[in-house]
């Protein structure tokens, strides 16, 4: 989704990050929103859709603690990408 700059008009993905990270004290620049996109398409087309929002929470809950975002992102993607599929 990439920062909001002065030159671009922000979308509505962007608007709402910024008004949810404002409630939460979080800055939108804080907010890899297209990794963690990345990281819920992989888990919802590759494990089950429910599992893609709490599978975010869980790589904040991780982030929070202290976990690189990057690094619990590509950990989430492979372990997503390499979930057996049901028969």
């Amino acid at each position: 989704m990439g920062e909001m700059t002065e030159l671009t008009e922000p979308t509505e993905l962007q608007r709402w990050i910024a008004a949810a990270g404002a409630e939460l004290g979080v800055p939108p620049a804080d907010v890899p929103a297209t990794v963690v996109l990345d990281v819920a398409r992989d888990v919802a087309h590759n494990v089950l859709r429910p599992g893609a929002p709490l599978t975010a929470y869980l790589m904040g809950l991780a982030v929070g603690r202290g976990a690189d975002p990057a690094e619990a992102a590509a950990k989430i993607s492979a372990l997503a990408l390499s979930w057996p599929k049901d028969s």
